[in-house]
């Protein structure tokens, strides 16, 4: 959402968007007791990958001791073993884009209603997986506030303040934080949950170049977390119009592949913004001519 030429918005998310995707480990499938190892002991895996896989992923996960399950559907406990993975992929990520000129920040994870529903397109997409706050201890609130799916509402009414000329670009902005989508769908450990850990990284250009080049850029570094750090091989790829990020221009991923489900995942993605939210919010900036764009 920057100015005249253009923004690119990386995005890495770890958390597939289809339905369909989300189910390659703990979906449908086998009926209860398929796969199941004859004389296993309880202390071990009990269920064979390839017999029950959604059983055997489970199990993996919690007698491993990386996630405990929690009252609530669709959240889950992180434990040490997995959240010390989460902080290797932060540090080697952060490292990455630091590169190329990305500083961390953090904004609110609050959202008013006006805001968030600014871009039609954009909010019509997440819609059905916001989450609203409407109380305050026993009392309605005026109006409610909404747990952001994601940021760019939150943050480019503040982008529109601090741009005014072509010397306040490029921003390159990104936040190590949480994002809620309350979707019911299939809740999975680590590849569709309500709360979930991610960052997500915001930028402005004078150009649309400027933007393409960051946009492949950052869909790089996202490879080489599965490539280089997590050896898990992973296809660069292009989204349709139909699966592209609601409100962007088009989506870039980073694509996985598991054997075991015969299915895709979507890995991470890095989106191209144009001006859709530029012109949203009234992001202008005095070009180096001298005129507005």
């Amino acid at each position: 959402g920057g100015g005249g030429g253009g923004a690119a918005k990386p995005k890495e998310g770890g958390k597939p968007k289809e339905g369909g995707k989300a189910k390659a480990a703990g979906g449908g499938g086998p009926t209860k007791g398929a796969g199941k190892k004859e004389n296993a002991s309880e202390k071990g895996i009990e269920y064979t990958k390839a017999g029950n896989l959604p059983k055997w992923y489970e199990q993996v996960i919690v007698k491993s001791e990386m996630i405990e399950f929690y009252d609530i559907s669709g959240c889950y406990i992180l434990r040490p073993w997995s959240f010390s993975i989460w902080e290797a992929i932060k540090d080697f990520l952060d490292a990455k884009i630091k590169t190329v000129g990305v500083t961390n920040c953090y904004f609110p994870m609050f959202v008013s209603e006006a805001k968030l529903q600014a871009e039609k397109d954009h909010i019509e997409d997440f819609a059905p997986e916001v989450a609203w706050v409407t109380k305050s201890g026993d009392g309605d609130l005026n109006e409610p506030i909404a747990i952001r799916p994601t940021s760019e509402t939150i943050m480019y009414p503040a982008f529109r303040s601090w741009i005014h000329s072509h010397r306040d670009l490029p921003i390159k902005l990104n936040q190590w934080c949480n994002v809620v989508r309350w979707e019911f769908k299939h809740p999975t450990p680590f590849l569709r949950t309500r709360e979930f850990l991610w960052q997500e990284g915001h930028t402005a250009h004078a150009t649309k170049e400027e933007a393409d080049v960051e946009v492949l850029q950052i869909l790089e570094f996202y490879a080489a977390v599965y490539e280089e750090l997590l050896a898990v091989p992973v296809i660069k790829g292009r989204k349709t119009e139909k699966e592209k990020f609601a409100g962007g221009d088009y989506t870039t991923t980073v694509e996985a592949f598991i054997p075991a489900a015969g299915r895709a995942i979507q890995g991470a993605t890095s989106h191209g913004l144009g001006q859709n939210f530029g012109k949203m919010f009234r992001i202008e900036f005095e070009g180096a001519d001298g005129k507005k764009a």
